[in-house]
């Protein structure tokens, strides 16, 4: 199988060919191999490659290539890193919930991926591991912090990748490598076995995918509730796969084009949200400007997820610690994360009651709002992503509550859905010429909307056939094996 070939297809494609006999698992697997081989050394999106990874009989992906993120989900016998000094060497003991389900569906996960150190930030430059490169334009960053996923899909390593997302981590690398990326609603996909929840409730599983059909088709595999999972989300009507080709309907849609912290949208970024209005209002949407009602300031709302971000990871590194036997330092910790232990230790029983009632207001406004609209329009980002080694560069001068500002600001559409635990989508419509990078665009949804998110979603994609660019990073030039 040439690695043009391979490239070529997307996840349900490529499993399509596998059914029919037309090319073998092996020839697969050694056709990502290679790719693997060929790009990452340009982009370092993959942090450990495992060529020995069992091939599977069954499911509706067999042998089907994906990589995993080194972050939320664990493999046996598989190192599970974070992206962080403290947890170096960690080993996984057992297979988690969703990736029993990725077994059972046929896939073969191939490696695991960069992330920044315990995923509390929207760029991939970890000192453990070093830097991610979008493929688009090295000189910048792949996003976060599911930025080692998003950068092997778009670059052609892959079809497909595992993401996590707690306050953007699957919209803003999709957004800044121009796939698709769909944060699912709260409970969609289980979290467990050894956590109910993951930063009180804003972190979910999903993926990063060239086409809006793996992404469904992906969702479909593995959502469900497991025994033991907090608590259960309605099932479905029908596969989300279905929904992609079906007519969205015409839609009640609120736009909001500059963020609430009361910042601008770069023009790039508006100019590519008004080009999606307009095709929009032209497939007969109706389409209208709104500041929505979250029930509290800007600061507020950062001072809430501060409260969950640093009480988690407080908690995530001082178990980290107990597990490795090593110290909490700066010899362990970036000064970021380092920056949030602390905070997590000075924050109070108060402090996060106080916070899961911000929660609550938020939520209920939210959804009123899903009441007279049928989805919110907003840029991904308000600006391109950054160069590297510029998000970084002040975190030694920060306290917890002082980088959980920088990592709001960076993102500051995206953490709206993660509060909420309502789905989100990262649509690559627009394209920055100047900088030769993707602009995302995003959509939200309702609790238990993905099935209007993938409907839309497939009627953008055939207007704006994203999946027909290819960055200059492609493993897709590579002659046959």
């Amino acid at each position: 199988m040439k690695i043009s070939e391979y490239t070529a297809c997307d996840a349900v494609g490529l499993a399509k060919l596998i059914a029919k006999g037309e090319v073998s698992c092996d020839e697969v697997k050694s056709a990502a191999l290679s790719a693997i081989g060929t790009v990452n050394p340009q982009l370092n999106a993959v942090v450990e490659c495992w060529p020995d990874a069992p091939d599977s009989a069954q499911g509706e992906f067999r042998g089907v290539p994906m990589l995993v993120k080194d972050l939320g989900i664990t493999v046996k016998g598989r190192k599970n890193e974070l992206g962080s000094r403290l947890a170096a060497g960690n080993l996984s003991s057992h297979d988690s919930n969703l990736m029993i389900r990725l077994n059972q569906a046929g896939l073969v996960t191939l490696g695991r991926t960069a992330t920044p150190e315990l995923a509390a930030s929207t760029t991939t430059e970890p000192l453990f591991g070093g830097v991610t490169r979008n493929p688009w334009n090295t000189a910048f960053s792949a996003g976060g912090s599911s930025g080692g996923s998003a950068a092997a899909v778009a670059s052609g390593m892959v079809p497909a990748a595992h993401a996590t997302d707690g306050g953007g981590s699957i919209r803003v690398p999709a957004s800044a490598t121009g796939l698709f990326g769909l944060k699912p609603s709260r409970g969609r996909i289980s979290m467990g076995p050894d956590v109910d929840e993951v930063w009180s409730g804003l972190a979910v599983h999903g993926f990063v995918t060239r086409t809006v059909r793996d992404n469904a088709a992906l969702l479909d595999a593995v959502q469900g509730n497991v025994a033991g999972d907090p608590f259960h989300i309605s099932a479905p009507r029908q596969r989300y796969s279905s929904c992609v080709t079906e007519s969205p309907g015409q839609l009640k849609i609120g736009v909001l084009t500059h963020p609430l912290n009361g910042k601008r949208t770069s023009p790039a970024i508006v100019a590519s949200l008004e080009e999606t209005v307009r095709h929009l209002l032209s497939q007969g949407h109706h389409v209208e400007e709104v500041v929505p009602d979250t029930g509290m300031s800007w600061d507020a709302f950062v001072e809430m997820n501060s409260c969950f971000w640093a009480a988690n990871t407080a908690a995530w590194i001082d178990a980290l610690a107990a597990g490795s036997d090593r110290q909490v330092n700066e010899e362990t910790l970036e000064p970021s994360n380092l920056a949030l232990w602390q905070l997590g230790h000075q924050l109070t029983a108060m402090d996060i009651m106080g916070a899961m009632h911000r929660r609550n207001i938020i939520t209920q406004k939210m959804a009123a709002f899903y009441g007279k609209y049928d989805l919110l329009m907003t840029p991904t980002l308000a600006d391109l992503p950054s160069r590297l080694g510029s998000y970084n560069q002040r975190q030694g001068c920060m306290d917890g509550r002082e980088w959980m500002r920088h990592v709001f600001d960076s993102s500051p559409f995206t953490a709206l859905a993660n509060v909420c635990g309502t789905p989100a989508m990262s649509v690559p419509t627009g394209f920055c010429l100047r900088q030769n990078l993707p602009i995302g665009i995003q959509f939200f949804a309702g609790f238990g909307g993905e099935s209007l998110l993938f409907r839309l979603a497939g009627e953008l994609e055939q207007a704006f056939a994203w999946q027909k660019r290819k960055p200059p990073v492609w493993a897709g030039e590579e002659m046959t094996l």
